[in-house]
């Protein structure tokens, strides 16, 4: 859980706070994710992620556009010594990512974000939390 600011280096590399990797193994997924950011999975939590994907009714247009985009964009990332993954180009620029980016915890998963599309996108949610908590609260009881 947390928001963390950090930067993209030249190479694609950006530091994983040491409060979110210490409950993840040496690899992770990273692929793309909702809202414009991306996603991060311990190899656990992607493996139980490619299970409901699975689920998916794979005779359905929407089903295989959704596995395509996740699973075809997924990479398998190592932390080096200093804590950091190479994400690649295609994801960085998927996600309007150049320099400045958010890492958020969430629940079972990290989002990296670009810096501005994470303030406006934080923004329009606080706005609207009563509502959308109102919303929900049927779900999860």
């Amino acid at each position: 859980m947390g928001q963390y600011l950090h930067n993209i280096d030249d190479k694609g590399r950006i530091i994983i706070p040491a409060k979110l990797r210490e409950k993840l193994s040496s690899k992770v997924v990273v692929t793309k994710g909702f809202d414009g950011c991306l996603s991060l999975f311990s190899l656990d939590e992607w493996n139980k992620f490619q299970t409901s994907l699975l689920a998916l009714p794979a005779n359905t247009m929407d089903a295989r556009k959704h596995v395509r985009v996740l699973v075809g964009s997924a990479n398998e990332v190592e932390f080096d010594k200093q804590g950091r993954i190479n994400l690649s180009n295609n994801l960085l620029q998927g996600a309007s990512i150049t320099k400045e980016c958010v890492i958020v915890g969430v629940l079972n998963r990290i989002e990296i974000w670009s810096k501005e599309m994470w303030d406006k996108y934080y923004e329009d949610a606080s706005d609207s939390l009563e509502e959308v908590a109102e919303k929900l609260s049927g779900y999860g009881n």
